[in-house]
């Protein structure tokens, strides 16, 4: 005969749902992590939180994957020492051998310009209301060990023209920024 009165569960019952409840949850954070890892980098940026980024971002990993894409792009190189002006200083350039002019990547690295890459833009291109450009990226890959993300400025119509952030996992919920992939072509005005 049942003692129990109807609707009451057993030990073993709730035992067995708080189990699947945490299974879920478990599974949901760690579908989810990426998604707030890219958050928490957009607000450091927007803070200025230089001890946050750099545990959010892999700066060595991001710089070499931004130096091909920004070495594409024509820097402006400094005008040469005039002779009358600064005569060491061009008698020391015509001495020394032409090296190349690296790649400018400084205003892609600093928290403002991550902030507005996170939000579409060429860094120092975003507007200054923090409201405008896309409030949520776009899930453009996931995969257990990498996600990746596109960001649209608003009025951009394509992924092609969004700025990609590809996270990597490093611990069970910690996700790093390790590569920043440059549209293709600016986006049309």
């Amino acid at each position: 005969m049942n003692d129990r009165a109807p609707g009451q569960w057993s030990l073993g019952r709730a035992v067995f749902r708080l189990i699947v409840t945490l299974i879920v949850g478990t599974a949901l954070v760690f579908a989810t992590a990426p998604f707030f890892a890219f958050r928490a980098m957009k607000a450091a940026a927007r803070d200025g939180d230089g001890q946050a980024l750099a545990q959010l971002v892999d700066y060595p990993a991001v710089r070499q994957g931004l130096r091909p894409q920004v070495a594409a792009k024509p820097v402006p190189a400094p005008p040469p020492p005039d002779v009358w002006s600064d005569p060491i200083g061009a008698i020391k350039r015509a001495i020394e051998p032409i090296v190349p002019v690296p790649p400018a990547l400084d205003p892609y690295m600093t928290a403002p310009g991550l902030y507005d890459l996170a939000r579409g833009y060429a860094p120092g291109a975003g507007p200054a209301d923090a409201a405008r450009g896309s409030i949520f990226p776009r899930l453009r890959y996931w995969d257990p060990n990498r996600a990746r993300f596109v960001v649209r400025a608003k009025g951009v119509k394509t992924d092609e023209q969004g700025v990609i952030f590809t996270f990597e996992r490093r611990d069970l919920f910690a996700w790093k920024l390790v590569q920043i992939r440059l549209p293709a072509s600016p986006p049309a005005k």
